[in-house]
């Protein structure tokens, strides 16, 4: 198979998964880097399928391969006799609440709502493109359109949703159709360090949120034990909630990689 093959393939896949949110295109909603993003993202997809054609053969998908990018401070690394066993762009919300009887009290986190979009070849193969994929994907709006169960512009398959089961358990499921049985996992977080200072903003100019590292807690499937979210993009709430809701959600876009046990 040719590189071009696995590559055009890879960012084209069918989904075969329902979640709760789906990236649609909005143009109006993006922030005003959003044609400049897109011709970036456009313009290395491109040399990607150029420099193919120089290629006798593909990559081979390999996840040993994949390097975990590193903050300024760095996250503890991934536990010893763990491998990676899945990368996923995550696309959603972070959710917060607000105390409407102050104006200068900060907002609360109250946890998230994500579809999960498999990237693992991505992250292995090309891992520059890979980087761009959040920032990219959040100048697409949230809709709940049927017709738009894909992660704009690359078309990944969806390959699990994330949300939050309490106030301190986020939930990752990986196990999205009968063809794939990844596991389940509920998480403590284990670190956590700020993005880094050039970070992509979101839409209406919101800072990334941190980076973390979560520990899988009991009743962990397919071996699942921990998840990274890195290369963060937007999410943040506003320093304080004057002129806010009491609820409301800000869109984020990041990398989710998972560890389990080896298994040779």
């Amino acid at each position: 198979m040719q590189l071009s093959t696995l590559l055009l393939s890879a960012l084209s896949a069918t989904v075969v998964y329902g979640a709760p949110s789906f990236p649609d295109l909005n143009l109006g909603a993006a922030s005003p880097d959003g044609i400049e993003t897109m011709t970036e993202y456009f313009t290395m997809l491109a040399a990607k399928v150029q420099q193919s054609r120089l290629m006798s053969a593909a990559p081979v998908c390999d996840l040993s391969k994949a390097v975990m990018p590193e903050a300024p401070v760095p996250l503890p690394a991934v536990s010893k006799g763990l491998t990676l066993k899945h990368v996923a762009i995550g696309r959603g919300t972070q959710n917060y609440t607000c105390d409407l009887k102050n104006a200068t009290a900060v907002p609360v986190a109250n946890g998230a709502l994500a579809t999960l979009f498999n990237a693992s070849c991505i992250v292995a193969t090309y891992p520059d493109l890979a980087k761009m994929l959040g920032r990219v994907s959040l100048r697409f709006s949230l809709t709940q359109s049927e017709a738009s169960r894909k992660l704009a512009p690359s078309n990944l398959i969806i390959s699990g949703k994330h949300f939050f089961t309490n106030a301190t358990t986020p939930f990752f499921t990986l196990d999205s159709s009968p063809e794939q049985q990844l596991g389940e996992v509920p998480c403590a977080k284990e670190a956590g360090t700020p993005a880094p200072a050039d970070a992509p903003v979101g839409q209406k100019g919101e800072a990334a949120v941190p980076w973390l590292k979560l520990k899988a807690r009991v009743g962990a499937t397919g071996d699942l034990q921990e998840v990274y979210r890195v290369e963060t993009v937007g999410g943040s709430a506003p320093a304080d909630c004057k002129g806010m809701p009491a609820a409301f959600e800000v869109e984020y876009a990041t990398q989710y990689v998972d560890a389990c046990n080896y298994r040779p």
